[in-house]
């Protein structure tokens, strides 16, 4: 995928100057020989200049983890810390920020060899929010050599996002289809989390297309689909169009990337999509989500910001799908229900027309698109991926930006579930502990649309995180609550 981040993280140790430096120095040598032991050096720098004790300190720290590289930053109290200076260089650092401390090593050296990074944790958090600096801190921010370069690793993954996203283009193009609110929203949330976005009309895009008729490269992209979809390319008179579109995104995305390093896309599919281009884009959509380039379907700008950032943080592929249709009765029962421990209401079937990667399918084949094919010729709906999604762990989640422009967000820890769904596009039968509750009481209660992005794995620790950092409020950034806590809405006597 090369359309991601990679993080080097600065590890600078600080140290009040009335704390023996040397604490700070042995822990700072100790914890960079943990995190080597366990996950080895990549991803990470040990500063050697100093131990920042003061703002000339903190000054030459940031110049020598600036020139080695680094894009996000850690700063460990080996001792109590230097307030000042220790939020200065997240105040400073261009990029996420993190802080940890170092606990006490042993009773033996509780007189001089007493760090109180406890303590000082406190100091510095306090001082954070004085100079209103956004860091990450851990759960439980105070370890050993060994539970802080844990830390420093799930860091990673929202340090990969939040670095994403301050150098992330969204390309859209089209306005969204008729009767299709759903996924409209403000775009002012964007800049103000330092996405930038170029709007473009279905028609630029088009004009875009024709001049691709005949590119020398459209047999070789061509292959590329066949070797793919193997005996699932049971449509393939379209993969010359398909290729050519694919050259097409391919293209628009180098000459209209600016300045910025990464690159998503929202993009238009239908009413007249396929009537002009002659056939439906899904199928394309996913190869390039693949690639760690999201595309999201109907214009849907902030699922598309949604997809990339699970992108960032799960390093693989993810989809966007309707949160669609209940499971029927008969396929619970035959299925389900003394089989997992789920109940009827804890399932749904996620789905959506053919933009599932490949590699997120457990089989696939190139049909047409069966809902569009209801009105229109079957010959312009060609090119959507049909197939049941990989069964496994999965995180439903999406940041969106309310009507009046604030920013919301939800997250969902589940699974695909291996039952067969006997049905259309790309789908899977999922299921969501207490779904019920949270599709009233947050995606309908929150006004959610219906789209939500799916990243294959657990990653509602490094989501959160995410969303916290990027300023949404916690009160606004929802999950699905067990039965035990009920949510602010929810009627007492149900």
């Amino acid at each position: 995928m090369n359309n991601l981040p990679q993080v080097k993280v600065g590890i600078v140790a600080v140290s009040r100057d009335c704390f023996p430096e040397s604490l700070s120095v042995n822990r700072r040598k100790a914890l960079v020989k943990a995190y080597a032991d366990k996950y080895g050096m990549d991803g990470i720098y040990e500063c050697p200049v100093c131990i920042v004790e003061s703002e000339i300190h903190m000054v030459q720290a940031l110049e020598d983890i600036k020139k080695a590289g680094c894009n996000a930053l850690c700063v460990y109290l080996g001792n109590f810390g230097p307030e000042i200076s220790e939020t200065l260089l997240a105040k400073h650092f261009d990029g996420p920020a993190m802080f940890i401390a170092a606990a006490e090593e042993t009773q033996n050296d509780l007189v001089g060899g007493r760090g109180d990074a406890y303590c000082g944790m406190l100091n510095a958090s306090y001082n954070l929010k004085l100079r209103n600096i956004k860091a990450y801190i851990p759960e439980y921010p105070v370890g050993t050599a060994e539970e802080c370069a844990d830390m420093i690793n799930e860091f990673l993954p929202v340090a990969r996002a939040i670095v994403g996203l301050s150098d992330l283009k969204i390309i859209s193009f089209g306005p969204r289809p008729l009767n299709f609110l759903a996924c409209n929203a403000p775009i002012k949330q964007l800049y103000n989390i330092g996405v930038e976005i170029e709007e473009n009309s279905e028609l630029d895009l088009f004009e875009a297309f024709k001049k691709h008729d005949g590119d020398e490269r459209i047999p070789a992209k061509v292959k590329e689909m066949e070797a793919e979809l193997g005996e699932g390319n049971m449509k393939p008179e379209v993969l010359p169009k398909l290729a050519q579109y694919e050259l097409t995104l391919l293209d628009w995305v180098e000459a209209h990337r600016g300045y910025r390093k990464y690159v998503a896309i929202a993009g238009k599919c239908w009413p007249a999509f396929q009537t002009q281009f002659g056939f439906v884009p899904c199928y394309v959509n996913s190869r390039l989500t693949g690639m760690g380039i999201p595309v999201s379907c109907e214009v849907d700008i902030y699922g598309c910001l949604s997809e990339f950032i699970g992108t960032c943080v799960s390093q693989d592929a993810v989809t966007l799908l309707d949160i669609n249709n209940t499971v029927p009765a008969d396929m619970y029962r035959e299925s389900i229900k003394d089989q997992f421990n789920y109940t009827h209401n804890d399932t749904f079937m996620g789905f959506h027309c053919g933009n599932t990667n490949t590699r997120k399918l457990s089989f696939c084949s190139m049909k047409h698109q069966m809902i569009m094919a209801r009105t229109l010729p079957e010959e312009v709906t060609q090119g959507t991926l049909e197939g049941d999604i990989v069964p496994g762990d999965i995180t439903f989640y999406r940041l969106q930006s309310t009507a009046d422009c604030k920013l919301r967000a939800y997250i969902a820890q589940g699974e695909v579930l291996p039952v067969a769904t006997r049905s259309f596009g790309s789908i899977g039968v999922f299921a969501i502990p207490e779904m019920q509750r949270f599709y009233r009481h947050v995606l309908i209660e929150k006004n959610y649309p219906h789209h939500g992005a799916v990243a294959f794995g657990h990653f509602g620790k490094a989501l959160y995180e995410v969303f916290k950092y990027i300023g949404v409020p916690v009160e606004d950034l929802n999950y699905n609550q067990p039965k035990s806590l009920p949510y602010p809405t929810e009627n007492p006597f149900a």
